[in-house]
């Protein structure tokens, strides 16, 4: 009791602040969870029980929902196609962005500063606004009503924001890295691909990560530039468990539960790479 009265004021406040953290941080975590959860203990009811049973457990031995989806609908084929395109884009954006960011950080040139705020303008004015000018760009090149139409649409989408975080990143390596590697006889391409790539693992993970979610989950391009069933991704397909007069909530529940596990599964894979290239340079 001693040792607890005799602490400092200044110590004191310091617990109580971190006491408030941890209850926002628990309150918060219980918010953004509470939605997922529901999602999933719906996904194994039927319409009927969603509605009479919303907060009932489910038995989870009843999988009909999810045998229909993936047997009586085209959800298979919407899965595919969002795993393609995502794939692709989120491929192109760490590549191209990747090379981008290196260019501008290590190599200097009169021209950086110019080339890395053309880069981030992209950031500044949103895509969707040219949504009508880019349909027609689309249709005369002939990729309309295909998987490139988003593949190159999400790619300029996400590269901005790609050369940003990986150009602030490639900054901060020491150069002697660079001097080291060429006096071992090392070429530029060489370099890049086995010396500072490695070390730039945890901004890739934060560029895939914050262009792969926005990507899956993305409804209005496919809106606009796929008409063709069978090239749909999921936001978009998973309209169609949507009828006009009714809904099979069970099975809609299903899909969503299907279409949010593989991104959830990557986070999971990539957080240790996220929080260390959250925290990198933090600390000196």
């Amino acid at each position: 009791m001693t040792a607890i009265a005799s602490d400092p004021p200044a110590t004191r406040q310091s617990l109580s602040f971190a006491f408030l953290a941890q209850v926002i941080l628990i309150a918060n975590s219980f918010i953004m969870l509470y939605p997922v959860v529901v999602m999933v203990l719906s996904a194994f009811k039927t319409t009927g029980e969603i509605f009479e049973h919303p907060f009932a457990l489910p038995d989870f031995t009843q999988v009909g929902n999810f045998a229909k989806v993936l047997g009586e609908t085209s959800m298979p084929t919407y899965f595919v196609n969002s795993i393609l395109v995502t794939g692709a884009s989120v491929i192109l954006i760490l590549v191209l962005g990747t090379m981008a960011g290196y260019a501008v950080a290590r190599y200097e040139s009169r021209t950086n500063t110019i080339i890395l705020l053309f880069f981030l303008a992209g950031l500044m004015l949103p895509l969707k606004l040219a949504v009508i000018p880019l349909f027609i760009l689309l249709r005369d090149l002939g990729l309309l009503d295909s998987r490139w139409s988003l593949i190159v649409t999400y790619t300029a989408i996400g590269l901005p924001s790609a050369v940003f975080i990986m150009a602030g990143f490639l900054r901060t390596l020491p150069s002697e890295l660079e001097d080291a590697a060429r006096i071992d006889g090392a070429s530029e391409p060489r370099i890049m691909w086995s010396v500072m790539l490695p070390l730039a693992r945890p901004p890739m993970a934060i560029a895939a990560i914050q262009n792969a979610v926005p990507i899956w989950n993305d409804f209005f391009f496919p809106l606009v530039f796929i008409q063709t069933d069978a090239r749909k991704t999921l936001p978009q397909g998973l309209t169609t468990f949507m009828g006009e007069y009714t809904t099979d909530w069970g099975m809609l529940f299903a899909g969503l539960t299907i279409a949010a596990a593989p991104i959830t599964l990557l986070y999971i894979a990539l957080s240790r790479q996220f929080i260390q290239g959250m925290t990198a340079g933090a600390v000196k």
